[in-house]
């Protein structure tokens, strides 16, 4: 029996459903195995006062410190939180507050493993709880865990002690792992482990033509997702229509951007939608843009794709290794200029749909979970 305890500060929760739903549906595949036993920690950050009535943090106090979320133990433990230059001690300070409660949880569940879905500030929180609890440690590089703290001094120390110290790394891209390479984690340590996608759930389906051209884009809302370059896009794809899933800090200035570019009748903020709900936006749209500044290899990508719809995404993170062939979409410059461009020549000429769905199904879940499994197994062994 392996026993694993999965630690991620990214985590879906009752007031944040669609936030790291990646990591619960990876959770949930590796718990259908008959030979594994799991229970899920995801701590809560929680500053002092005034900063916990921030609405980021005001509504996480009233959570369950323990709950069944959708068929997975959960517990939530909080910790002190230090925003803006206090990060740096976030690590230290959650693995001081979790060490009891590990100990306590291993008094019933004597778990073999810790399996950190985060690099920061999970990865080297993670490393401190392995060493003092006696049990191997997994650590999963998402992306934007090492390429925004690895800019910081002190993100970048502690991110290459952790995984000098971590006895097992995963990268969601072949890129990522160079990436990390680079910054001097144990190259011999790090191993590809691509997303997953419910290719039942996210199907193309029959569309009627002859309507305005659909764009699609799906992710938070901050600078570096470039939705602003999506929309400034649309200024050379006549009569196209773009539709924005998410919710973020950068809403205001979207807003702010659609109007001043007149394009109020052409682009639609939808907000945060249930992650249930997006299977129809992508096998409705015709080209689903996503111009990040960095990724690692986002899930959106492999969704849209499973749903038949091409891509255009700019040289970052995994996208070439996922936008392999026509029938993917385009590998686009980031700017408003290149992204109308790839646009356009796949509008004009739109690949098949089944061979764009085709290039999605190598990433199902069934083989993320299996070599999820595969990983933490030999850790333990080890």
């Amino acid at each position: 029996m392996l026993r694993v305890l999965t630690l991620s500060t990214l985590f879906p929760d009752a007031r944040r459903p669609n936030f790291g739903v990646f990591v619960e549906r990876q959770t949930q595949g590796l718990a259908t195995f008959d030979d594994v036993e799991l229970e899920v920690v995801a701590p809560l950050g929680i500053p002092p006062w005034p900063f916990d009535r921030h609405p980021q943090y005001r509504d996480r106090a009233s959570l369950p410190r323990q709950e069944q979320w959708n068929g997975l133990d959960v517990h939530r433990p909080r910790f002190f939180h230090l925003p803006g230059p206090g990060a740096r001690f976030a690590p230290a300070l959650m693995a001081r507050a979790l060490l009891p409660f590990l100990r306590k949880i291993r008094e019933r569940f004597p778990f073999d493993v810790i399996d950190a879905e985060f690099f920061w500030p999970d990865g080297p929180a993670a490393i401190a709880l392995g060493r003092a609890l006696g049990v191997p440690v997994s650590i999963k590089a998402r992306g934007s865990d090492i390429h925004h703290w690895s800019s910081t001094s002190f993100g970048l120390r502690q991110i290459r002690d952790a995984g000098l110290q971590a006895d097992g790394i995963l990268a969601v891209s072949a890129a990522l792992r160079r990436d990390m390479i680079a910054l001097g984690l144990p190259e011999d340590r790090i191993r590809v482990h691509y997303t997953g996608v419910d290719l039942d759930r996210f199907v193309p389906v029959e569309r009627s033509r002859g309507e305005a051209p659909l764009l699609l884009t799906v992710g938070y809302l901050i600078e570096r997702k470039g939705q602003h370059l999506a929309i400034e896009a649309l200024r050379e794809i006549p009569g196209a229509r773009l539709l924005i899933i998410g919710d973020g800090p950068a809403r205001g200035a979207l807003e702010a951007h659609i109007k001043a570019a007149g394009l109020g009748d052409r682009v639609t903020l939808l907000g945060a939608r249930p992650h249930a709900e997006l299977p129809a936006y992508f096998a409705a749209a015709d080209v689903m843009v996503l111009p990040s500044s960095s990724e690692g290899l986002a899930n959106v990508w492999v969704e849209s794709l499973a749903c038949g719809t091409p891509v255009v995404l700019p040289d970052v993170g995994g996208s070439r290794e996922l936008v392999d062939r026509a029938a993917a979409g385009r590998i686009a410059e980031r700017t408003p200029q290149a992204i109308a461009s790839a646009v356009r020549e796949l509008l004009a000429n739109p690949p098949d749909r089944k061979e764009t769905r085709a290039t999605a199904e190598r990433f199902a879940w069934s083989v993320n979970s299996e070599a999820l499994r595969a990983h933490l197994s030999a850790l333990v062994e080890r």
